[in-house]
């Protein structure tokens, strides 16, 4: 055969002549997200005691509270949170589950994600308002490797894009990072969810790359994301949260005056000289 010669295959000729998928294959590699250029690491760990496995007990902060959900207590206030608007509505699109017919149908889900010792899921209070507005979970605790993972995330319309909402995530990542030894922070969603994968970068996760047909959701594939945070990261990441949660970072109206985004970016940037360099601090 003359392989130098041979016809190519079709699905080549397409992707050749279909200008339209060729203009959407460039955009795809031209939006394409970066993975951040760790070291690679094998360095001798000296039998670390293990992380300890969260407690069921409340994470409080200054807006939010995250409590250890109770299906009794907590499934009016989150059902009108999930349900009520059709903001609330779309909160499910990426999720594993929801949205369901009734309060009494979703209580019966609470009840089994309140029995879970992994995920450990919590109710978000607002301080505000008294209203549990919300849902975060711990998963896929690894206490031996000291990995975990916060996920299940979901927000109401009153407590999006709010500084308890900022809050309420960073409390979930700093109770297993700062208090119990974790290594490893992860963050995982669906490829396709763009507003998660800039939550995740927003609050100082980099990127690692995507599993391609990685599970089935729904009836539908899905590609995964992943994010982390690691262990020598943390303090400064804690820090640029804690500086931009801080009172004067919030003008008279509420607003921030830096963005966090922003403080991450210039973080990753100057790491990324460093890293160019040589010196991985």
């Amino acid at each position: 055969m003359d392989i130098k010669n041979r016809p190519k295959l079709a699905h080549y000729q397409y992707l050749e002549h279909n200008d339209l998928f060729g203009d959407m294959a460039m955009s795809l590699q031209t939006s394409q997200e970066a993975i951040y250029p760790r070291p690679l690491s094998g360095s001798v760990v000296n039998n670390p005691p293990p992380a300890l496995l969260p407690a069921r007990a409340p994470i409080v902060g200054r807006w939010v509270t995250l409590e250890p959900q109770d299906a009794e207590r907590d499934a009016d206030e989150l059902f009108e949170a999930g349900h009520c608007t059709p903001e609330g509505l779309a909160i499910w699109d990426y999720l594993a589950y929801g949205p369901w017919p009734s309060v009494e149908a979703y209580k019966q889900t609470l009840k089994a994600q309140a029995a879970s010792f992994d995920p450990i899921f919590y109710s978000i209070r607002c301080h505000a308002t008294g209203k549990r507005c919300g849902q975060i979970t711990l998963m896929d605790l690894n206490a031996i490797n000291g990995v975990a993972e916060i996920g299940n995330i979901w927000f109401g319309p009153e407590l999006q894009r709010t500084r308890g909402a900022t809050e309420a995530l960073f409390l979930a990542m700093d109770y297993p990072m700062s208090q119990l030894g974790y290594r490893r922070m992860q963050w995982r969603c669906n490829a396709l969810n763009q507003r998660s994968r800039s939550a995740a970068r927003r609050l100082g996760f980099r990127f690692e790359g995507i599993f391609y047909n990685h599970l089935i959701f729904k009836g539908k594939n899905r590609d995964t994301a992943w994010y982390s945070i690691l262990d020598n990261e943390w303090p400064v990441v804690r820090e640029l949260i804690d500086y931009w949660l801080a009172d004067d970072n919030f003008d008279e109206q509420g607003q921030a005056i830096e963005s966090l985004s922003a403080l991450m970016q210039q973080r990753d940037g100057d790491a990324w000289e460093r890293h160019q360099t040589g010196d991985e601090r």
